[in-house]
């Protein structure tokens, strides 16, 4: 570890990457115990029907399984959810999709407890099932969750600006498309898991893959009927996450399982092929844009309906979608709105929160029609976006003024003045044999936080110990995105301690304070700037002991320095260590809460959404691909990328880049090979053979330049930058691809399949391929 001070705005090496590189770094897939037993649930295997039967005598009688349990064994709700409390812990009555959990077992070891899970014998009634958007909406469409009074309906909204269909018909040229993702899987590289055990006064404790431990207890306390402070939640460093683990996975199975474990510990552990079964989804949608301009290239009109299929249960759906809308007029100025949603049950795998949490679905969408206007209007593609950039104090799509910064027009500036940029023809003229070339771009911006509604809080905490080092207790999860280096940063700025002498806890709610989850581009935003609270108090608290100490009459002359405290005056010094040991332990802590100021006006349109929406703070970014075609194929490949990212204040220039590099590798496989293939709800892409990931030779060189526009509310200046990159990469080789072969690429993923279909007119492969 370096002898440095972490300072602000300067490149830091995360404090984890030597653990972790030597592979010393424990994460919940590292825990075990003595006396470990396993736990692993039966999954329905069908994606509609009611449950008949559950025959689990044979698997109970086998030697070596310690419990087997059905929903019958649930002590509470049995009910789990974040908003919508619907999905079951263990299927009591009916099963919604094939990765249902219908029965969990207890075992010895691995071996005895998949022979268990084979005996398990389901008596499971097939029931009518609903597979796509179109069908869940038709009348007499089969109900995924009888009773619902709103039918395959979970939320229904609108959001509307001046009058959209009048502006379109006045408009001079309108464009219109229709544009279908599908549901993608996170592929995490730790799969989800965790350990749990009861102790002897009968409190469970959880060591788990999690972005949000403090909701897990509500979670586990609201379905199994255990007050939340009988449960202990500690998440350590995450192997990824990207949204997939913001929700309950394993953790109600674990926690009813370590109540029949008689003390013991229990571990459960996904493999590749659960992980897919079960585990959440980025939502499928489709898109159905028109859009109007005059004749000099200004927007006039957005009228749009976006359709999302949640799958089985709501889990974040409603506000998945509700995010979508708010970013589906792109970061335009358009005076004219009109934008409907809709999200629906199906008996597909459920979809939940994914990086870019519905903004990449309506990226790709308004992005597409951004250029199709700018081929219609004979305008270059990004002076269209630059004429339409929103700026601070503009009104956005759906009727909030941004009072914050807004650096989409920087990003774009920064794109145009770019090489790349000015020597497009070129590069595109050079061509090889059998190969097309094209270039595309696409504006992006990404809300941060919770949005209106849900207090976006974190309380931090920090501390000077007895041996005069500066610990953090941070109540945020790090899954990777390096927020425990910012932290370090932040502390070491304010504290003026080098590395060595500056500590992090991971969350735990035994020992660190609820900050939310680690989503939505909020989290070193938030606890940033409780953070910079906490150690600013616990500065003046050390100065003013050494004050003491010292004989300093002001506080003006003292010195923060490592390690100790300087009386310049005087010539005098104190150790850090000994100031800690005058302090009294609660004079050695301080504690600071911070929530993230939100829109001060509520637009007076989007009532369905109860919570998340409007937001106040945008990230923003411009990218450009270049990619070649094989004419004889239809494969793409992208050969340079660029990335200029708006997201407030760089505080480390190597996590920034990271994070910019990270979402656009992700980003390159949503928009050329990842779909979860479906066929009546059961998935054909079952591992890494099928589903395929972008690789290291998939992913070009990419320049990533920060476009500083430093956030007055942010830590530092700081913004969430998590996000926004991973929106940027499909609609940006879709451009490309369009631009190369002159074809409408409308469909996620461009597999060389679809792309050569359509440069031989034979137009768009169907949804599921």
């Amino acid at each position: 570890m370096s002898q440095d001070i972490p300072r602000i705005g300067r490149p830091f090496v995360r404090p984890d990457a030597a653990s972790k590189a030597a592979g010393a770094e424990k994460y919940a897939a590292d825990h075990y115990g003595e006396g470990l037993l396993w736990a692993g649930a039966k999954r329905a295997g069908v994606a509609h029907g009611r449950i008949r039967a559950v025959d689990i005598g044979a698997a109970a009688a086998l030697p070596g399984v310690v419990a087997v349990l059905t929903g019958r064994d649930v002590p509470g709700t049995n009910r789990q959810g974040i908003v919508h409390k619907d999905q079951p812990v263990l299927c009591d009555d009916v099963v919604r999709h094939c990765g249902d959990p219908v029965a969990l077992v207890l075992a010895e070891d691995r071996l005895v407890l998949r022979k268990a899970l084979d005996l398990i014998r389901l008596g499971i009634e097939p029931l009518p099932g609903v597979f796509g958007i179109d069908e869940a909406l038709l009348p007499d469409a089969p109900l995924v969750h009888e009773g619902s009074p709103n039918g395959n309906i979970l939320l229904q909204a609108a959001l509307r600006k001046g009058d959209a269909e009048a502006a379109l018909r006045s408009s001079p040229v309108v464009v219109e498309g229709i544009f279908e993702v599908p549901f993608i899987s996170h592929a995490f590289l730790e799969t989800e898991n965790g350990v749990a055990w009861q102790e002897a006064d009968g409190r469970l404790v959880l060591v788990v893959s999690t972005q949000a431990p403090f909701r897990d207890r509500w979670e586990i306390g609201h379905a199994l009927g255990i007050p939340m402070d009988r449960i202990r939640i500690i998440g350590p460093y995450l192997g990824g996450g990207f949204g997939g683990k913001d929700g309950a996975t394993v953790q109600c199975l674990l926690a009813l399982a370590a109540l029949h474990a008689g003390g013991r510990p229990v571990k459960m552990w996904w493999p590749r092929e659960e992980s897919f079964l079960a585990g959440y989804k980025r939502h499928a949608a489709r898109m159905h844009y028109r859009i109007g301009a005059s004749e000099n290239g200004e927007l006039q009109a957005l009228d749009c309906r976006l359709s999302y299929d949640t799958g089985a249960y709501a889990h974040l759906g409603g506000e998945v979608m509700a995010l979508g809308m708010e970013h589906a007029s792109g970061p335009y100025r358009i005076p004219h709105t009109r934008i409907e949603g809709v999200c629906v049950y199906t008996n597909n795998p459920i979809g939940g929160a994914m990086r870019g949490f519905g903004v990449a679905q309506v990226s790709f969408a308004v992005e597409r029609m951004m250029d199709r206007m700018a081929a219609r209007l004979g305008i270059d593609p990004l002076a269209l976006r630059r004429k339409n950039a929103l700026e601070q104090g503009d009104t956005n799509g759906c009727c909030v003024r941004l009072t914050q910064s807004t650096g989409i027009r920087a990003c774009l500036e920064t794109l145009q003045k770019h090489p790349l940029w000015r020597g497009r023809e070129a590069w595109k003229a050079a061509a090889g044999p059998f190969k097309k070339r094209g270039v595309g771009m696409a504006a992006l911006w990404n809300a941060m936080g919770y949005g209106r509604g849900l207090p976006d809080s974190a309380i931090a905490k920090v501390e000077l110990t007895r041996e005069g080092a500066i610990r953090v207790y941070n109540g945020v999860s790090d899954m990777g995105q390096g927020n425990t280096s910012a932290l370090f940063q932040i502390a070491g700025e304010i504290l003026r301690q080098p590395e060595t002498r500056i500590e992090g806890v991971q969350p735990d709610t035994e020992r660190t304070y609820p900050s939310g989850s680690a989503a939505a581009g909020r989290t070193t935003y938030t606890y940033g700037n409780a953070l910079i609270q906490a150690c600013e108090e616990l500065r003046r608290r050390i100065l003013g002991w050494a004050a003491l100490m010292l004989f300093a009459d002001t506080l003006d002359d003292l010195e923060l320095l490592p390690e100790r405290v300087r009386y310049a005056k005087a010539k005098k010094e104190v150790s850090l260590r000994d100031i800690a040991a005058m302090m009294r332990d609660e004079a050695r802590v301080c504690i600071s809460q911070f929530i993230m100021p939100v829109a001060a006006d509520a637009p007076d349109t989007g009532k369905e959404f109860v919570i998340g929406f409007p937001h106040l703070l945008f990230s923003h970014a411009a990218h450009l691909a270049l990619v070649e075609v094989d004419e004889l194929t239809g494969a793409v490949e992208v050969k340079r990328y660029l990335a200029a990212t708006e997201a407030g204040r760089v505080l480390n220039p190597q996590t920034f880049e990271q994070q910019v590099e990270g979402a656009v590798a992700q980003g390159i496989g949503y928009a050329l090979s990842e779909a979860v293939r479906l066929e009546k709800g059961r998935i054909l892409t079952p591992d890494f053979a099928t589903y395929i990931i972008p690789g290291a030779l998939d992913v070009p060189e990419i320049v990533s330049i920060a476009v500083e526009a430093p956030e007055a509310t942010g830590p530092f200046g700081l913004k969430g930058v998590g996000e926004v990159g991973m929106n940027g990469p499909l609609p940006a080789i879709a451009n490309a691809v369009s631009d190369a072969c002159g074809i409408e690429p409308n469909h996620a993923p461009l597999t060389g399949e679809k792309v050569l279909a359509l440069i031989q007119g034979k137009g768009a492969a169907s949804h599921a391929e």
